[in-house]
């Protein structure tokens, strides 16, 4: 009796070790954990956006962001933070125009959109809508209605896809942005804090007026299912 549990402890045991396997090889490979002056956003990273993500991954290890400021925020868009510039910025200074190293090339794919939640790359207005190596933002955007969206592909002369209509509709983004600017990654955790830094009183350059400063950030990487 005692070898038949003994047998059935391990066949649990290796069902799990697998189950944890098997899910690992379709979830993406990190996260981050932000802590900021209104509480902590857990971001996922795609791993189909292997330049921007490994880029990201490499400022967080070094600390690059510690310090900096979500330096521009509009409530019904984004907050937008990673300007080098802002760290220790004087009250009223304009920021935006900090960078560091060359642009990243974009990385357009079909199923990262501007849905809530949405963490995408800023860039200037440079031909190849190529990436700040360090500058992003994360969605809050609005809801749209279905005549909304099709006006939007109407303007922009694009099919907006049926599975993303209804999540602009049910849950709110930012189409518009689609196919200028590239996903990387999403909220998984920490939306409310996202909505408390973007009603922060600004300033007419959109910087807020008491600093929305991002404490530190993390990288957590995925092995047999869990993040460590």
């Amino acid at each position: 009796m005692l070898w038949k549990n003994e047998f059935m402890m391990r066949k649990i045991l290796l069902l799990c070790l697998f189950t944890c396997l098997g899910l690992g090889a379709f979830a993406q490979k990190y996260k981050v954990v932000m802590e900021t002056t209104q509480g902590r956003i857990e971001m996922m990273l795609y791993d189909k956006t292997p330049l921007h993500r490994d880029n990201f991954v490499e400022l967080v290890k070094k600390g690059f962001y510690d310090g900096l400021l979500f330096h521009r925020v509009i409530p019904e868009f984004m907050i937008q933070g990673g300007d080098p510039e802002s760290k220790n910025a004087k009250p009223g200074q304009r920021l935006g125009s900090g960078n560091i190293g060359e642009r990243i090339p974009a990385e357009f794919r079909y199923e990262y959109f501007h849905k809530r939640g949405a963490l995408a790359a800023a860039r200037d207005n440079n031909p190849e809508k190529a990436s700040s190596s360090c500058q992003f933002y994360i969605v809050q955007g609005k809801k749209y209605s279905a005549e909304q969206l099709a006006n939007l592909e109407q303007q922009r002369g694009k099919k907006i896809p049926d599975t993303q209509k209804k999540v602009y509709e049910t849950e709110g983004g930012t189409p518009f942005l689609d196919g200028e600017y590239t996903v990387f990654g999403e909220v998984t955790k920490g939306m409310d804090v996202v909505e408390k830094i973007i009603n922060a009183e600004r300033d007419n350059a959109d910087r807020p007026k008491v600093d929305q400063k991002i404490k530190s950030v993390k990288v957590k990487k995925k092995f047999l299912g869990l993040f460590w």
